[in-house]
This record gives C-alpha cells, sequence and structure tokens, in this order.
C-alpha cells in the first residue's frame, strides 16, 4: 500500500467517483476537483489500480487549495492502514457551496424578469439593477457550476463521456444562451433558471456524497481499530511508548485493560478476555491465556497482557481484511457491468434526444428560450445519476454487514453467485467439528455416575498427551468436574494408562488393555463398545481393581452451531453434502447426527474436486466450504469457494469468500447477503432505467400540447430525487438481519 512519489507537475490522485461508466464508489475523484477543500490526504488510499481511468493533472485542475499533493502517506502510525477514503469532508463541501450559492441565487431570482413575470411580482428599479440578475448568476456559475465542467475533463479525455459531460453541457448552453440574451433584441434571459439548476445539483451531490460516506464507512472504522501507540518492553522489563509503524516481530509489548492491541502476536504472560468482535463478529469476548493467538485492531479487557509480536503492518489479520474490504469494494459484478453499459447507453441516448428536441422545438416555435429550456432540461434530467449509484451503494453496504458479521468478500462475482447455490458441501474436520476429540457418549455400572467416570478417568490421564487423553480432559474441563487425587502413573506401552487412587488400582485403555487385563465386558458396556466402533469412534474403558466401571466414547466433536446450520440450509432449499478423508463409519454417523443429504468418504485431498465435478455435472450449484488448504482444488472448481479463515487467517487465495470464524452458520449468512443483496440491486436498476424511460421523453415536451412541460429546475430535482430513492433503497438492506 505505497505510493511511488512522482514530480509535482505528473502528481496525479486516483479518488473515488460514481459516475456512469466508474461506478464503484469513484466519486472522491471528481469531488477532488471542486472548489480548494484541504481534505485530509493521510486517508486516502495509496493505491487505486481500478481508477487508473481517472487520473487528473492537479495543476491543470487545480482550484486553489491543492497546491501541494506531494504529500507523505503517514497518519501517527496509520500507514499500514490507510486504504480508506474519508467522504466527510467532500460531504462538508457540498454542503457549503449548496448554501453559498443558494443565498446569492435570491437575489438572481428576485431581479430576473422571468421569475417575476411567473409569479406576478416586481421589484423596485433602480440605476444597475439589471445587471444583478446576471452577475450574481456568473457567480453562481463559477462558484458552483465551473467545477461540475471541470469533472468533466476526464470524462472526454478518457472517452468515457457520461453524468457530468452531461450536465456540463446542460450548463454551458444555458449559460452561453443567457449571457448571448443580454446582447439579442427581443430574447429573455435563461439566468434565474441556470441559478436554480446548480443549486439543485449541489444540493443532490451533498445528500449522495452523505449516502456514500455512510455506504462507504467500513475500511474508516476498520481502519481507526488500530492504535496509534504501543508500549514496548525493552531487554531490562522497562516499557516505551513507540508508534505502532516501529513495531518489528519478535518485539514484546505490554497491553494494558482497556487498551486496543496494537498487533498480532502470542500472549506470553497474563490473561484476559479479548474483545474481538470488530475482527470477527463474534461478540462474546475470548478468553486469553499464555500460547493464546491475539489480533491487532482487538480490545483487551481487564486483564494486562504481555505479548510477543508475530506480524505488524501489512501483514496483519486487520491488514489482510481491509485488503479484501477494499478488493470487494472496487471489483465490479455481473449487475455492475451491466449497469455501466447501460449508462453508457443512456448518455448518448440523452445527447441525441436533445439534438432532436432542439431541431423539432426550432421547427415548431422558432429558436428561443423555450428550445434552450427543453434542451438543458432533456440534458439534466437524463443525468446517470441513479443508474450510477445503484449497484455500487449496495456494494458498499454488502461488503460491510459482511465484514461486520465475519464475513470477507474476496470475489464479488463469489457473492454474487451465493444466491444461485443449491448444494453445498462442507469438508468435515474443522467446519462441521471442532477438529479435535471429545467425549462423544458414556456408559456406566453399578450406578456409577458419567460426570464421575469422566472425572476419574481424566484424572488417570492427566499426564498423557496423547489426542485421546486430550480430548477426555478437555471433555471434563469443559463440564467444569472437579477431578480427583490420582498418583503413581504409569505408562503401559501399546495398551493404556495405570494409577492409583486411594489405594485402588486404576486402568484407562482400549481393547489390548482388556486383553492384558484378561477381562470381559458386561453386556452394558460391550452393546455400548459395538455401537461406537460402528460409528467410527473410539472407545477407552475405565476399570478399578480388576473391574470395569464404565466405556467412554471419543470422535471428533460436531460443532453445536452445525445442527442448526444445516437446518436452515434445509429450509432455504439448499442440499447438503460431507466431503471428508475420514472412514465411511465416521462420515455415515456425522451425516445421521447432522440430517444431511450426502457423504463422500474416504476421499483424497487430490480427488476432493472430482467430488465437486460430479454433483455439477448433475447441473447442480456448488458451493464448498473448506479450510483453504487441503481443499484448494474442491475451493476453486466450485461455483462458489468458501474457506473457513482459522479464526483471523485470512490470507486465503483459492476462495471467493472467506469466513472469520469457522462458524458453519455463516455459510447461511452468505446465502442471505447475497439473495439480498441482488434485490435491492435489481429494484435499484428498475427504479433508475425506468425513471429514465419515463422522464426522457417527458423533458423532451412530447405531453407539451397537453400544457404539461418541465422546467430545468424542475428536471434535476427529479434526477436528484431518484438518485435519493436509490440512496436510500440501498441503505434499507442495512435493516435485514443475518
Amino acid at each position: 500500500m505505497t505510493e511511488e512519489p512522482k514530480k509535482d507537475d505528473e502528481m496525479t490522485q486516483k479518488i473515488y467517483h460514481s459516475s456512469m461508466h466508474h461506478a464503484n464508489m469513484e466519486h472522491e475523484h471528481h469531488m477532488h476537483e471542486m472548489t480548494g477543500m484541504d481534505h485530509d490526504h493521510s486517508k486516502m488510499p495509496a493505491s487505486h489500480d481500478a481508477h487508473a481511468g481517472h487520473e487528473m493533472n492537479m495543476h491543470e485542475m487545480d482550484m486553489g487549495g491543492h497546491g501541494d499533493h506531494n504529500m507523505p502517506m503517514e497518519h501517527g502510525g496509520h500507514e499500514d492502514h490507510s486504504a480508506h477514503v474519508d467522504h466527510s469532508g467532500h460531504e462538508q463541501m457540498f454542503r457549503r457551496k449548496f448554501w453559498v450559492s443558494l443565498i446569492l441565487s435570491l437575489p438572481v431570482l428576485l431581479f430576473s424578469q422571468g421569475f417575476q413575470a411567473l409569479l406576478g411580482f416586481s421589484m423596485p428599479v433602480f440605476p444597475g439593477s439589471r445587471w444583478i440578475t446576471p452577475i450574481f448568476a456568473v457567480i453562481i456559475f463559477v462558484y458552483g457550476g465551473l467545477p461540475f465542467i471541470k469533472m468533466a475533463v476526464p470524462e472526454l479525455r478518457n472517452r468515457q463521456p457520461g453524468m457530468m459531460t452531461l450536465i456540463s453541457l446542460a450548463i454551458i448552453v444555458a449559460f452561453v444562451y443567457s449571457v448571448a440574451s443580454l446582447f439579442l433584441a427581443n430574447q429573455m434571459d435563461f439566468f434565474w433558471e441556470l441559478a436554480t439548476l446548480i443549486v439543485i445539483m449541489l444540493l443532490g451531490h451533498w445528500i449522495e456524497m452523505r449516502s456514500i460516506r455512510q455506504a462507504s464507512g467500513a475500511l474508516n472504522a476498520l481502519a481507526k481499530l488500530m492504535p496509534d501507540s504501543a508500549e514496548r518492553i525493552d531487554a531490562n522489563g522497562q516499557t516505551t511508548k513507540v508508534v505502532v509503524s516501529d513495531l518489528k516481530s519478535g518485539d514484546r509489548l505490554l497491553v494494558r485493560p482497556g487498551s486496543s492491541i496494537p498487533a498480532d502476536g502470542v500472549v506470553e504472560d497474563g490473561e484476559s478476555a479479548v474483545n474481538e468482535s470488530m475482527i470477527t463478529g463474534e461478540s462474546k469476548p475470548v478468553h486469553k491465556h499464555p500460547g493464546e493467538k491475539v489480533v491487532g485492531g482487538s480490545i483487551n479487557g481487564d486483564g494486562s497482557l504481555r505479548i510477543r509480536v508475530t506480524a505488524t503492518g501489512d501483514q496483519t489479520a486487520l491488514a489482510g481484511i481491509m485488503r479484501l474490504v477494499q478488493q470487494a469494494q472496487m471489483s465490479k459484478s455481473r449487475t455492475q457491468l451491466l449497469a455501466d453499459r447501460a449508462a453508457g447507453w443512456l448518455f448518448y441516448i440523452a445527447l441525441g434526444t436533445a439534438v432532436i428536441t432542439a431541431i423539432a422545438w426550432t421547427i415548431g416555435v422558432g429558436f428561443n428560450v423555450t428550445v434552450i429550456e427543453r434542451v438543458a432540461t432533456v440534458l439534466v434530467i437524463a443525468c446517470p445519476h441513479a443508474l450510477g449509484l445503484a449497484i455500487p451503494l449496495v456494494v458498499a453496504i454488502t461488503t460491510a454487514m459482511g465484514a461486520n458479521n465475519g464475513i470477507l468478500v474476496r470475489n464479488r462475482l463469489a457473492l454474487e453467485a451465493a444466491r444461485e447455490i443449491n448444494t453445498v458441501i462442507f469438508d468435515k474436520t474443522g467446519t462441521l467439528t471442532e477438529g479435535r476429540f471429545g467425549v462423544v457418549g458414556i456408559e456406566t455400572l453399578d450406578g456409577i455416575k458419567p460426570e464421575d467416570a469422566l472425572a476419574l478417568t481424566a484424572a488417570v490421564e492427566g499426564d498423557s498427551e496423547h489426542t485421546i487423553a486430550q480430548g477426555i480432559r478437555r471433555s471434563a474441563q469443559q463440564k467444569g468436574l472437579q477431578l480427583p487425587v490420582v498418583q503413581d502413573f504409569e505408562a503401559i506401552k501399546g495398551r493404556g494408562i495405570h494409577a492409583k487412587m486411594s489405594g485402588h488400582d486404576v486402568y484407562v485403555g482400549g481393547p489390548r488393555l482388556l486383553e492384558m487385563l484378561t477381562i470381559t465386558l458386561p453386556e452394558s458396556l460391550s452393546i455400548f463398545d459395538q455401537a461406537a466402533s460402528a460409528k467410527g469412534q473410539s472407545v477407552v474403558h475405565l476399570v478399578q481393581d480388576g473391574k470395569p466401571l464404565a466405556s467412554l466414547a471419543l470422535a471428533d466433536v460436531v460443532r453445536p452451531e452445525s445442527h442448526e446450520a444445516i437446518r436452515r440450509l434445509h429450509e432455504m432449499g439448499v442440499q447438503v453434502a460431507i466431503l471428508t478423508g475420514d472412514s465411511q463409519a465416521v462420515a455415515k454417523a456425522v451425516a445421521g447426527e447432522l440430517g444431511i443429504d450426502t457423504y463422500f468418504a474416504e476421499v483424497l485431498p487430490e480427488n476432493k474436486d472430482q467430488k465437486v465435478i460430479e454433483l455439477q455435472k448433475q447441473g447442480r450449484r456448488v458451493a464448498m466450504v473448506g479450510d483453504g488448504v487441503n481443499d484448494a482444488p474442491a475451493l476453486t472448481r466450485a461455483d462458489v469457494g468458501i474457506a473457513i479463515g482459522s479464526g483471523t487467517d485470512v490470507a486465503v487465495e483459492s476462495a471467493g469468500i472467506i469466513l472469520v470464524k469457522s462458524n458453519p452458520l455463516d455459510v447461511v449468512k452468505v446465502i442471505e447477503l447475497s439473495r439480498a443483496s441482488y434485490r435491492k440491486m435489481r429494484q435499484n436498476l428498475i427504479w433508475a432505467a425506468g425513471y429514465n424511460v419515463v422522464a426522457i421523453p417527458l423533458a423532451a415536451g412530447v405531453l407539451a400540447p397537453w400544457g404539461i412541460l418541465l422546467s430545468p429546475a424542475v428536471g434535476a430535482i427529479l434526477m436528484s430525487l431518484s438518485t435519493v430513492i436509490v440512496a436510500i433503497n440501498a441503505q434499507l438492506l442495512r435493516t435485514k438481519h443475518l
């Protein structure tokens, strides 16, 4: 995210601008060309390759206040997360221009003969009063209208005439005619219409920029998560306050209670509950203890932590999330491309209609102010503001909503395609399951409570590092069990564990332990053992003084969220399949427990994509959900690849959508978000296109024989109103609960 230095006379600024051919929130470029507003360059994105078509020489377009753009990309240590654009400054600039122009337009209206005749009043006449209207109108043209003309320059230079070109043509035609009318006999000027047109256009842009700022706040919010400074611990244990940009991997940091964590790292000392909701979307604080990973930008709780930095700057999880959010907002979907093409056609339709209108009205009534009024109205009312905003606002809001819910859109096309998914394939381990052993069943004898059997087994397994032993201890810990005191641990190679408790010999092990002790399981434990083994589960037995007490079944524990995720997918009409390298018995057991339609077992990683192809050949639209490592071929092959981000690891190149949390319920959210987003895009396109179909003929005067004519000011109001409607409709997407 760095910007190569350039000479002053070559310095360009690539900024957002929502025009018809570059509708992906690219309004910033044109906004920059409006009057000299010193906006905060520290918040400008350092790289906007997608905006290359909007480069503008700042010395050609300079309007004061932009004298030096060769500024360092620094912001108190924020240079590594400056990939966001602040629209609030441009919103304020439009507001200021609108109010100033509105005040200046009052004498234009009051002293305009045409406006006086329209409302039937008159103003006092005094020497020089006839020049009030033209002088103030010219000031408005220069102050509020000339910037629109300057913004049309890059459109024409790039041979992509669009919204600003249409506005500029309307303003120029009105201005030139009005000035000429001062020196022509029997011609009424057009100054008051020109002034009101510019005022309404400024108002429309102000409202539009407000909507854009609200919609595209995701990057702003993310960038503000990272603190400016950090407390670094030196070799002597002393802390020094440094800027975040000076941190490097291996540094030790002190994170005080309530502070933001300044970089990714690992806890070395201390315990605390950390709020990671802004990163993962998980509202519940996550307890951190030594050895746990922490994410830069998350908020420390009540405890004090000492962490070892593992990643800084562009390598942090937050920076990765920001890159994905920015990439998603900048990328174009199929619907966006359609809107761009429609907006491109609209320019030529509007221009052709304006020419035909001018000819027809000149033939009908002669060349006079009416002709200018019709031409200006057509050009203004056809401006594709609404069409240009129809998709980008939805894109920005969708991306922000996704990020707030732990869903990172790496490819807009993937999110757009998710609405058509009718089959979801889940990788089993680590996706539908937790990827680690846990106790899934206990059978006991002689009235022994399952909790007591689990506690004793966990105590005996206390010193073992075997995955089954870890699973038993973890299950006991999750239940909050108090473990009995045992001693004299002894590992029996290949068979199990032996220990003593209050003088009793206690054993834990599998079938070979029973063989060694020459023990036969009672019927109830034997039935339990056979049923668990048929499901591919591992079974260990608890034996005390040569007598079996309990049998415990262990398996890769199914996530609690998996049940609801499968149920909701089925309610949405989506079929579900499991893809795993585990045995048929294990796959069948998990599929049966979750009510899953299809399972593919004993599949090697390199063959997983073949199963995706099998379903696609059946006409299914397939989404693959996996960890992005062993599942990479299948993620790439699927219609939509959804990668589990392993908590905060967002560097998954094989998927179009990344889930920050390993929560299968987020797959449901992806499909719901895709469907809701598409509905809003379609509604906005229908409105924007339908508005122009009706408005352009009306502006041309097809209803003139019935006395219905639109003035340029009314045309500008309608055009701005259509933009506001599209913006409000896009904002309603926020009401969707995921």
